[in-house]
């Protein structure tokens, strides 16, 4: 499955398995998870490995769409439909047809959208604006909200029938604080995109670069990383990374002390992946037994690189 998503951890290792499961199933799919986690990705990877490979993923952040223009931008309109309406236009429902319609944030829209949708979705019709009657589609809908969906529900401003079917498939995509496990993994892939895009030949991170980068909560998840890893691109004038080419801003965020990482977990980490995952190695750098280091991966869920079946 070459779907671009990143960890070998044991959340992600489930997540994966999932996908593939979900991809050929056709159900309709509600990813949840914090801004920057990577949803759309995610939704890519059911796209791509399912029947509907072949046709269009249209892709609409419903947040960005006006009240008014709703109908229009989901179910198109015909010519002299309304004032300005100078030729038919497709909405998204048709241009994804025989494909996925990925609606990130549709926690975002109103009521009276979210009754328009589920509509549509039950009885695969839409009616554009000016039109005599419906038009049929076939659409998968993958749905994303960074926002707690249950919530909404209860506050009263998601309908609990939307929220329904939309949930057949639930994936929820970890922040990047809780499987900091990833974080060289992601580095060495960001590392590799960025050489490529840029013409640069960046070969390595450095050892107090990368601690920063484990030491640091990510408040804005894998996005974040990424754009940490441009600036740092733009700033460094070797090839390697360095501490001091990361951004004055984030320095002054992480506080950063050489040798100030508390957590367990973190210094795990940060070992095996100095070490090249190799374990003798990184229990001689910890000082731990190598039993402690197979005990230690087991209890925060840390699983070598490759590993996964």
């Amino acid at each position: 499955m070459d779907d671009g998503i990143i960890g070998h951890g044991q959340t992600m290792k489930q997540i994966k398995r999932f996908l593939l499961r979900v991809a050929g199933a056709g159900s309709t799919v509600l990813i949840t998870g914090e801004t920057g986690t990577g949803k759309e990705l995610v939704a890519r990877a059911i796209h791509n490995n399912s029947p509907r490979a072949a046709h269009p993923m249209i892709c609409v952040n419903c947040a960005a769409i006006p009240e008014n223009l709703v109908e229009s931008e989901l179910f198109g309109y015909q010519k002299g439909a309304f004032t300005g309406a100078a030729a038919t236009q497709k909405g998204k429902f048709s241009l994804a047809h025989q494909g996925t319609l990925f609606m990130d944030e549709i926690g975002e829209m109103s009521l009276c959208a979210q009754a328009k949708i589920l509509r549509c979705m039950e009885s695969n019709e839409i009616f554009p604006l000016g039109a005599a009657r419906g038009t049929s589609v076939d659409v998968r809908v993958i749905a994303a909200t960074n926002r707690d969906p249950e919530a909404l529900v209860d506050q009263g401003i998601f309908r609990s029938d939307l929220y329904y079917r939309l949930n057949v498939a639930h994936i929820h995509l970890p922040p990047l604080r809780e499987r900091k496990e990833d974080i060289p993994d992601l580095v060495a892939m960001g590392i590799d995109h960025l050489n490529r895009q840029m013409g640069r030949r960046i070969q390595a991170i450095s050892d107090e670069a990368l601690t920063s980068l484990v030491h640091y909560a990510w408040p804005g998840n894998v996005r974040e990383l990424n754009n940490l890893l441009e600036s740092a691109f733009i700033q460094c004038e070797s090839r390697r990374i360095e501490f001091c080419d990361f951004p004055k801003t984030f320095v002054k965020k992480i506080n950063y002390a050489a040798g100030s990482i508390s957590s367990e977990k973190d210094r795990l980490v940060l070992a095996l992946a100095h070490a090249d995952w190799n374990k003798a190695k990184a229990a001689r750098t910890l000082h731990w037994s190598r039993m402690r280091i197979y005990r230690s991966m087991k209890r925060y869920n840390i699983v070598t690189p490759g590993s996964m079946p």
